[in-house]
């Protein structure tokens, strides 16, 4: 493309304001990819967010901005459990489209898309890119170099806790800083292994590879939460134990738990019959990796490939890398390794660790993926 890629922003909600608006804002990159259009269904919303970033339009109805929006792709920063149906829309106008975690919530929505897309030509990226941060590449290398000998086990997860109660974007009176964030506990795409054990599945495949079967235990702990004094029944599983098999006796440990975490975020631990990997340490030590000093001077974000001055310091910078990586997949057809049949994988494991809870039988997984170039 010899123009910018004009990029639409659904909703502007969370990660909408702080991982695509803010972001893209700053134009340091408008020779690649500009901001055409915001769209989000709260009364006023999209109008001030376009206003604050500098947007050229503002829509309430997504499929007004399809029709009439000056855009190339979309970034969708909606819950979860709306992105099949607003995906499919948007392949079907012709339009480009990166998705926030997590793509979809069942294999067959993933498969769905990923079809639509090759049938019309359209490019899909799906985050989270976490094999584009240079300590996973190494702990990949390192494993599959035998420093910690034959693998034995992993394990990776996350905990709610109270995170989505206290953001910032929920804690003030206007349009732009009192987001609703109950649609986490509510079914379809609430819950942790969702929202923040992706992220940590996605490390822990795309070190390890595809996984092949799955079992678990699932239910609901916390049975209602509160946000600005209001009392929100959870609909969704928020406690998940997921025991994975890669075959060759090798298994990993993953949770989504509703309070309380074993390993740092999104970084999985490796045990082997030589040792250990946790938190970037190799048996404890440091491992090292290009731009290890500049990471803990800075933050993982920092090390990304488009993730340069301003992006550095901001939040939600591997959002703003997942959406670059989508502008470069298009513009340029640089292979990505935020690939839509990598989210699916995940998905699998999510979608049949619910199906194993609820049946009390181990569920073989039905999907794979590549590691793209570079992985």
């Amino acid at each position: 493309m010899a123009k910018p890629l004009r990029m639409g922003v659904l909703g502007a909600g969370s990660i909408g304001l702080r991982g695509a608006l803010a972001h893209l804002s700053i134009g340091d990159y408008a020779q690649s990819v500009v901001l055409g259009a915001v769209c989000d269904t709260v009364p006023g919303r999209a109008a001030a967010a376009a206003e604050k970033f500098g947007v050229p339009q503002a829509f309430e109805d997504y499929d007004e901005m399809l029709a009439n929006g000056d855009i190339d792709a979309i970034t969708v920063g909606t819950p979860i459990g709306m992105h099949y149906d607003q995906g499919v829309k948007a392949i079907e106008a012709g339009k480009h489209v990166h998705f926030n975690k997590t793509m979809t919530t069942t294999v067959a929505e993933a498969d769905d898309l990923i079809r639509r897309a090759e049938a019309k030509g359209i490019k899909l990226v799906a985050s989270p890119g976490e094999m584009l941060r240079p300590h996973n590449k190494r702990i990949r290398q390192l494993i599959q170099d035998g420093k910690l000998g034959q693998l034995i086990w992993a394990a990776t997860g996350a905990g709610f806790g109270d995170y989505h109660e206290h953001e910032r974007v929920r804690e003030g009176n206007d349009v732009l800083s009192n987001i609703d964030p109950s649609w986490y506990w509510r079914k379809p795409g609430g819950g942790p292994l969702y929202d923040m054990t992706v992220y940590g599945l996605h490390t822990l495949t795309g070190i390890l590879g595809p996984a092949q079967r799955v079992t678990a235990v699932s239910g609901t702990a916390i049975k209602e939460r509160e946000f600005k004094g209001n009392m929100v029944p959870t609909g969704c599983d928020d406690n998940t134990l997921i025991l994975v098999d890669f075959g060759n006796a090798l298994f990993a440990f993953v949770y989504g738990t509703a309070s309380g975490t074993l390993t740092p975020f999104a970084r999985p631990t490796f045990f082997g019959t030589k040792g250990s990997i946790t938190d970037k340490k190799l048996n404890n030590q440091p491992i090292d990796y290009p731009g290890r000093e500049k990471a803990e001077a800075l933050n993982d974000s920092a090390l990304l490939p488009h993730v340069t001055g301003q992006h550095e310091k901001m939040e939600e910078a591997h959002v703003y890398e997942d959406i670059m990586q989508l502008v470069d997949l298009v513009r340029e057809g640089t292979p990505t390794i935020s690939t839509p049949e990598h989210a699916r994988h995940v998905i699998d494991i999510i979608e049949s660790g619910y199906r194993a809870a609820e049946t009390g039988t181990a569920q073989d997984l039905t999907t794979t993926f590549t590691p793209a170039p570079g992985a």
